[in-house]
């Protein structure tokens, strides 16, 4: 995990204080339930409980006993008995490390999500926002990075509000699959542990039991997991690029907002470059980054090998963190983004009408020329347009093949045309 692109919050959640937190809520919980069914004595758990719930759990002295141990759950053990005392010998009775570990996994990517929750709905808000406030600016649609037709700078937006409510659900459902409990002991049969204990502990810990775990929960559900941030980092990258390509010099049609005081370039004073945006690309390919290694896991040996785990370390962490740190920045810059409606209008112009070509060709097929025909009459003076030689309209007034009377002609050189239908796809996307 980069710590320039992280906020205090994701962190936390992954701090090997949070960690032993969560290890031994879930050691406790468990005591407890056996407590009831009677394998522990009641005043055990009870005592666990009491000397263990507010202690700080020394993150350095866990890390001296692993070293010996070379096994970091039995150290994290030792330390407890250190807190609790003799009592602790009641804990992790018929459990297996990876019911600590695969448990508290899913409690760190599930909070990590519920705060990916909060930056998709931070991005949804000022999607919206700005799109409603340019609903009907006209600009310019482009097909393989070249003028196509019209459209508006809030239906451009509008399009990216339907994917981010698409990344809202992909995440919802990717936290569903996660967070999934497994205390179920050695190969995952209970033989040790009753089941009621996993129960018990998946409820205080809000998670759901996972249905077979083979020692290890199945990291089917990782891969998917993983795999969701992933197309929501995609997305996210979408957006970027698109506001990095409306920025250049020669379109400008919207820029990243640029602070008094701040600095574009080392070397040229004139700078203002989309570093934020060209930033949220590059941890796009960070988040991605995860899935294939996930997707790599799925495939353990048998009942259970590690090889996931040192993977793991790194891509929880550092996947979720750096989409929650992407999310707010891209957040952050619809929320403050220059617009620049006179560009887009210079823009719409500046092949003097020739994104209305469509329309014409139309026109006289309905007038009664062959589509084939149509086409051609059109395209060839386009093209005169393209090398700079007239005006379209005019080059079509002339052209003995362009049937329709001038008047109609001029006609279908009109903006409203192609906004007619906005209302329609706004209340598709936000609602009546």
């Amino acid at each position: 995990m980069i710590t320039r692109y992280s906020r205090p919050d994701a962190v936390a959640i992954w701090s090997q204080e949070t960690k032993y937190k969560i290890w031994f809520e879930i050691e406790a919980h468990a005591a407890t339930k056996m407590a009831e069914l009677g394998v522990i004595p009641k005043e055990s758990a009870e005592a666990i409980w009491a000397n263990g719930k507010d202690a700080t759990f020394d993150a350095d002295r866990i890390d001296e006993i692993e070293r010996t141990t070379k096994h970091d759950v039995i150290a994290f053990l030792t330390h407890v008995s250190e807190i609790v005392g003799e009592e602790a010998r009641f804990l992790h009775q018929g459990m297996t490390s990876s019911d600590v570990l695969d448990t508290c996994f899913a409690v760190q990517l599930a909070r990590s999500t519920d705060l990916l929750l909060g930056g998709v709905d931070r991005v949804l808000a000022a999607l919206e926002t700005r799109a409603k406030e340019h609903k009907y600016t006209p600009t310019v649609g482009r097909s393989h990075g070249i003028h196509a037709e019209p459209v508006t700078f809030g239906l451009k937006l509008a399009g990216y509000h339907a994917e981010f409510q698409r990344a809202k659900r992909r995440l919802i459902t990717a936290r569903e699959e996660i967070a999934t409990c497994a205390i179920s002991g050695a190969v995952g049969t209970f033989a040790n542990v009753d089941p009621a204990v996993e129960q018990y502990v998946a409820d205080q810990m809000g998670l759901a039991v996972e249905p077979v775990s083979t020692q290890v929960i199945p990291r089917d559900r990782h891969a998917a997991y993983f795999a969701a941030l992933g197309v929501v980092a995609s997305s996210v990258e979408r957006l970027a690029v698109e506001i990095r390509h409306l920025q250049r010099t020669e379109v400008l049609e919207a820029e990243e907002f640029f602070d008094k005081g701040q600095k574009g370039s080392s070397a040229m004073p004139h700078k203002r470059n989309p570093i934020l945006t060209e930033n949220l690309t590059g941890l796009a390919r960070l988040v991605r980054s995860a899935v294939t290694p996930a997707m790599e896991n799925v495939a353990l040996w048998h009942e259970r090998d590690i090889s996931h785990s040192s993977v793991e370390r790194g891509i929880g962490p550092d996947a979720t963190i750096h989409l929650d740190f992407a999310l707010h920045r891209l957040a952050n810059v619809v929320e403050r983004l220059n617009v620049y409606p006179e560009n887009m209008q210079k823009n719409i112009d500046r092949l003097g009408g020739l994104v209305f070509s469509q329309r014409v060709m139309l026109a006289l097929t309905q007038a009664g020329v062959s589509r084939e025909d149509a086409y051609a009459a059109v395209q060839e003076n386009a093209m005169k347009v393209w090398r700079g030689e007239g005006v379209f309209i005019d080059f079509l007034k002339a052209d003995a093949r362009v049937t329709l009377p001038h008047d109609e002609l001029e006609a279908l050189f009109d903006l409203g045309y192609h906004t007619k239908n906005v209302d329609v796809i706004f209340e598709r996307v936000f609602g009546a």
